[in-house]
């Protein structure tokens, strides 16, 4: 003897398939979403960890050549000897003892 189904159950059944497909494919898209989401957080702070690390080279670039600047602009102090002909003797120089060294590079 076969078993028949009334309407309502059809109904009932029909709606409860489609109900579970939709949760399913809810589920599906979120978890696609939620994986999109962490990717690109991923990726702009990626990005945004690389821009800091441009800015600091560029900021320690910039007081590099700040102070290679201020080296080469310093005033140079010419090279000074000790004149071992002077009453002292060389051993220790009075202010009249010291002289320009003649052939230390200009600077």
């Amino acid at each position: 003897m076969k078993e028949r189904l009334s309407k309502a159950e059809i109904r009932k059944d029909a709606l409860q398939d489609a109900v579970e497909a939709a949760a399913g494919t809810v589920g599906q898209v979120a978890t696609i979403v939620t994986a999109a989401v962490k990717d690109v957080a991923g990726t702009v702070g990626g990005f945004a960890t690389e821009l800091f690390e441009i800015r600091d080279a560029a900021r320690r670039a910039a007081e590099d050549h700040e102070t290679a600047e201020t080296a080469e602009t310093a005033p140079s102090v010419p090279d000074v000897h000790i004149d071992p002909d002077s009453p002292s003797g060389g051993a220790r120089p009075a202010a009249g003892d010291v002289h320009p060294d003649p052939d230390a590079p200009i600077a």
